[in-house]
């Protein structure tokens, strides 16, 4: 009897499945092995952050944290960064890193805009990691009583949106405060249309922020005509209502979904497409400079109401080549019709040029503070 042939193809097929699974078994290995490595080298860089502690005799967070230190180091990742993944993700890994190093022995504790659940509370985690301990806040006032008062070691706070321009409250906060800007976080923001419903009409009502509301306009007047709309505190407290309210649908982020337990209706309603908003970190000190930072100035002349008083009172900023990137005018409320200027330019208040420049700004403007020196977002 003639044996039977074996088939070709059924023994490639056989042996196929057998190298593939070794092959899989030392990338496995590989990535164990890297595994334990990066633990190794993790627990290594946490002991050294406290040894750099102990010897300059820092206690608490607030000691350690140094934002122009972080900010090189965040830059250097990004700059060595071949892939796979992208410069951002790799920020967001070293960042959490370093916020748990920084947090050993106790975390920073820093002030937001709440509720949980608010763009400023993603920003915090942007800036800061997650192993500090935010402090949901009802007002940007309470934010800065906070900070001044040490019951927060920094906070975080709206300045401008790209679409919708500058929050003044944040500004008009300074003529009063003792606080320095000591960061800032950009924050792309992408807005949803949230709720319980199943449908668009079953939406009676929309809530949320008047920011957020803005940012969205067209999309509401197209998609959700004749809807009303109600303003509220807060995305996070428009989230809650549509949670607990029949027919209510908020506006908001990933974050409140998540925080209230609300479905996506619509995702990324914001009427453009790089909706971002600029976000301040403000603290009790100034600190040195990190290689890439920006200086805010507070100012006014009270010859402003003169022709070319601006020009003048801006001309050793030119003079001494310092570019100016924006400013600002908001009330006094010294005296009517007179204005201070929120002005911000490139460079660290210690560069020699900058400091050129505003020690002339400083003899012939009436108000001059620096605001803060701080490196530029980075991400």
């Amino acid at each position: 009897m003639a044996r039977k042939r074996k088939s070709p193809s059924r023994g490639r097929g056989a042996a196929r499945p057998a190298a593939a699974e070794a092959e899989l078994a030392a990338i496995r290995a590989r990535i164990d092995a890297l595994d334990a490595e990066l633990g190794e080298r993790i627990s290594e860089r946490a002991r050294l952050a406290q040894q750099v502690g102990v010897a300059k005799g820092l206690h608490g967070a607030a000691d350690f944290y140094r934002p122009e230190r972080e900010a090189q180091v965040l830059r250097g990742v990004a700059r060595r960064n071949r892939g796979p993944l992208s410069n951002e993700e790799m920020v967001r890994l070293f960042r959490e890193i370093m916020s748990a190093c920084l947090a050993q022995e106790e975390p920073l504790k820093v002030g937001y805009l709440g509720p949980e659940g608010t763009f400023s509370q993603s920003a915090v985690y942007k800036q800061f990691g997650h192993s500090v301990r935010a402090l949901p806040l009802g007002t940007i006032d309470e934010v800065f009583h906070e900070v001044e008062s040490g019951a927060a070691d920094f906070g975080v706070v709206p300045v401008e949106n790209s679409t919708e321009g500058t929050v003044n409250h944040t500004l008009d906060l300074f003529l009063g405060s003792p606080l320095k800007i000591c960061g800032e976080v950009e924050l792309r923001v992408r807005q949803h249309l949230l709720g319980t419903m199943s449908s668009l009409e079953q939406v009676a009502r929309v809530c949320a922020h008047p920011q957020s509301l803005a940012q969205c306009r067209g999309w509401l007047r197209e998609y959700l005509p004749g809807v009303p709309t109600v303003e509220a505190t807060s995305n996070a407290e428009g989230a809650r209502r549509a949670r607990d309210e029949a027919g209510t649908a908020a506006i908001a982020g990933d974050a409140a979904a998540e925080v209230y337990g609300l479905d996506k209706l619509v995702a990324d309603i914001e009427d453009r497409p790089d909706n971002t908003t600029r976000f301040l970190v403000v603290g009790r000190k100034l600190f040195p400079a990190s290689g890439d930072d920006k200086t805010s100035l507070l100012l006014s002349s009270s010859k402003g109401e003169d022709a070319g008083a601006l020009h003048r009172l801006l001309a050793p900023l030119a003079k001494h080549k310092v570019n100016m990137t924006r400013i600002e005018s908001r009330p006094s409320r010294q005296r009517k019709w007179h204005y201070v200027f929120f002005v911000d330019v490139d460079g660290h208040a210690e560069e020699r040029h900058v400091a050129q420049a505003l020690a002339q700004l400083r003899r012939q403007a009436d108000l001059f503070r620096v605001l803060g020196s701080y490196p530029k977002a980075i991400l």
